[in-house]
């Protein structure tokens, strides 16, 4: 065959694989943005558009955001809109549809016992160079089926942990949902009044056994993890043991605890591809997110089997809606600087996109008191 030719029928093979990609993202897109007419009603693109009201915009500048003792308090514009809120439930739907070309969380929220064995060698996530082996004890706590198999559930609470939560008498709203989601084993009993004591389904990062119970170190913090764990009360223990390097001794300690003590507590651990997934449909989506946080990682998991969402205890500023200042947690002392460069994470990027959500009606973003008189 002439080499000719075969140059040739090689650049129209390539023309022909680059246009079959190009019309499966404008396909993807055109879904994405056509729902009820032309415009993207869900995801916005957060570009400056000279004409669009910016009475629901957040001052983009770090000095506004971080609340620094010259800066100005971030004002209640940043807060989602106090009118009567809405569910949309069609356009819940179609979110629940497109993040369903991405990941299915029934499936995706937790590696399997017929998935892995003993001594199987895993790449990190964030760490591709580095391994680690799966032991004895994780292999017996990987579930047989998944946690979330056939559920559905008609209204959840997504908890976060922002101290906004503080003194606003929460908590009886929060555990009045069908399921309740929680992250980082943040403590509930000494708060309950304001963030609920129900939990459905609760996140560990292994970098929580240090910071929040001494590595476990001590008969001390080994009980009060104990008693944590106890609580828990048969809810999903959601463990992402295989992110990122330096957490599998964290992880082995607590999976031995578990099994030691035979608590009744089923264990998650998520599949590997699951927040590529996640991080891959809002950037699709225009969300140029760089880490997913956790909360966000739960909403995205939580559109596939809640019909509707709550959010209580999203808000990544210094300052209150009405200029109080607002802790990191609700329930310690932890300060961060929430657009630092360093951080993995896009926290004010994503409450902008939740709040975009919020004022479509496809989720309720709750940053105020709640009512008690119900």
């Amino acid at each position: 065959m002439p080499f000719e030719f075969r140059s040739l029928m090689f650049v129209i093979v390539t023309l022909l694989v680059v246009f079959f990609i190009l019309a499966d993202i404008s396909e993807i897109e055109e879904e994405f943005g056509n729902h009820g007419g032309a415009s993207r009603l869900y995801l916005p693109s957060f570009q400056h558009r000279p004409n669009r009201s910016i009475a629901m915009e957040i001052d983009p500048t770090p000095r506004a955001i971080l609340g620094g003792n010259d800066a100005p308090l971030l004002s209640s514009r940043t807060a989602p809109s106090s009118s009567v809120w809405s569910f949309n439930r069609t356009l819940s739907n179609l979110i629940r549809k497109n993040i369903l070309k991405f990941l299915d969380a029934e499936r995706d929220i937790s590696i399997l016992k017929g998935m892995l064995k003993p001594g199987d060698v895993i790449h990190y996530i964030f760490d591709r160079q580095s391994t680690t082996n799966v032991s004895d004890s994780l292999y017996r706590l990987l579930p047989e089926v998944s946690p979330m198999k056939n559920q559905h559930h008609r209204r959840c609470a997504i908890v976060g942990n922002s101290g906004i939560l503080l003194n606003s008498s929460c908590g009886p709203e929060i555990d009045a949902h069908d399921f309740v989601i929680r992250c980082n084993l943040a403590p509930v009993e000494e708060f309950g009044g304001d963030v609920g004591r129900r939990t459905s389904l609760v996140t560990m990062n292994p970098s929580v056994v240090q910071r929040a119970f001494g590595d476990l170190a001590s008969e001390l913090w080994r009980g009060r993890f104990l008693r944590r764990l106890r609580g828990l009360e048969g809810s999903v223990l959601w463990i992402p043991a295989f992110m990122a390097k330096g957490g599998e001794e964290r992880v082995e300690w607590a999976v031995r605890l578990i099994l030691q003590h035979a608590l009744h507590v089923r264990t998650a651990f998520p599949s590997l591809r699951l927040l590529h997934a996640v991080r891959g449909y809002w950037l699709t989506n225009n969300v140029l997110i760089k880490r997913p946080t956790t909360g966000l990682l739960m909403y995205t998991l939580a559109t596939r089997f809640c019909e509707e969402i709550h959010l209580y205890g999203f808000w990544p500023f210094q300052h209150g809606p009405q200029g109080n200042r607002v802790k990191y947690h609700y329930y310690d002392t932890l300060k961060y600087e929430y657009t630092s460069h360093a951080s993995p994470h896009t926290m004010p990027l994503e409450f902008s996109t939740l709040k975009e959500l919020h004022s479509q009606g496809a989720l309720q973003l709750h940053t105020g008191l709640c009512d008690t008189t119900a």
